[in-house]
């Protein structure tokens, strides 16, 4: 039993993560009246992109500036936002459901549901010079940062055959200049090979050692042989991993796919562990802002209709459809 000094403090939702996700779930629930606390360890995905785009009406915003607005319109509906890390989220009750987040500040939070919105983390190809230019010279997303880059001599360092192909493809939309370094793939085959040539795209084989900044600025891909490939920017297709220590021991069961690993979810975003729901890049690895927001969303709609069942229930005195079946 927690004594009133340790017992944690009661919200009908938990929202682990304040990106586009989070806060939108946050919004939803808020406006819906629910008691609401964000917890944010504060190390946005994007906070290395200049501006994030393709979102209707905040093209062009900086990340930072798109957080301080969503958070001053989810403050307004009393959300509370907690600077902290959630370290582990622990099932009381799988029937109500019950849960209990931990914060690494001590703090515990004891909850109806949990939304893990805390993203995903990028592991990039092990080559010199790469990480220190992530998010400028180094991207992945050619819808993300494709406009941006137009016209400049592209080059795609190949994770697999069939990816490179693809996102090389893409990259001509945007410029004449593109060539593949096959770097950690086998070489590219016929039909590949057919389609790259017909859209003017080299295919260099090698693996690459560093990415360097000549003395007249120019940018270059340096291979183990020592072959420079001049470039304006390079575009890596990452592996995608969790970014939750709180999911650790739960047991939430993932999808994984050569892009990385994903929590499993139903359409509303209910994980396997009851009470807990996602949104956002732990489910889909491949969601933009737009899409990590509308998943946010979906989750905070989906909680607030499973709660208002079960209000309704316990004022009718009725037990619960779950806990019927029990």
């Amino acid at each position: 039993m927690d004594d009133a000094s340790t017992a944690p403090e009661s919200r009908d939702v938990v929202v682990i993560g304040a990106g586009p996700a989070g806060l939108s779930a946050a919004l939803v629930l808020g406006r819906a009246r629910r008691s609401v606390t964000v917890v944010d360890a504060g190390s946005p995905r994007n906070a290395c992109s200049a501006a994030l785009h393709g979102f209707l009406t905040r093209d062009g915003t900086a990340p930072g500036d798109f957080l301080a607005v969503a958070r001053r319109e989810v403050s307004g509906y009393g959300v509370e936002i907690v600077a902290d890390e959630a370290i582990a989220v622990v099932v009381e009750d799988a029937a109500e459901p019950t849960l209990r987040v931990e914060l690494a500040g001590g703090r515990r939070l004891r909850a109806r549901r949990v939304v893990v919105a805390s993203g995903i983390v990028d592991e990039l190809p092990d080559v010199a010079g790469l990480a220190e230019r992530w998010g400028s010279e180094v991207l992945h997303c050619p819808y993300c940062h494709g406009y941006e880059v137009r016209d400049r001599p592209l080059v795609v360092l190949a994770g697999s055959t069939e990816g490179a192909v693809n996102q090389a493809l893409l990259l001509r939309q945007w410029s004449q200049d593109v060539t593949v370094v096959t770097h950690d793939a086998g070489p590219v085959d016929d039909d590949g090979a057919r389609l790259l040539a017909a859209r003017g795209v080299r295919v260099v084989p090698g693996r690459a050692r560093e990415l360097v900044t000549g003395e007249d600025g120019t940018s270059a891909v340096v291979l183990d042989d020592g072959t420079r490939v001049a470039c304006g920017a390079v575009f890596v297709a990452p592996r995608f991993r969790l970014n939750s220590a709180a999911l650790e021991g739960l047991g939430a069961r993932t999808v994984t796919s050569d892009m990385g690993t994903a929590l499993e979810t139903d359409d509303e975003g209910r994980t396997s562990v009851p009470g807990v729901w996602a949104a956002g890049n732990v489910v889909d690895l491949s969601c933009q802002v737009l899409g990590a927001a509308e998943l946010g969303s979906r989750a905070a709609i989906g909680i607030n209709g499973e709660l208002a069942l079960a209000d309704a229930h316990a004022a009718a005195g009725l037990l619960e459809p779950a806990q019927r079946r029990q």
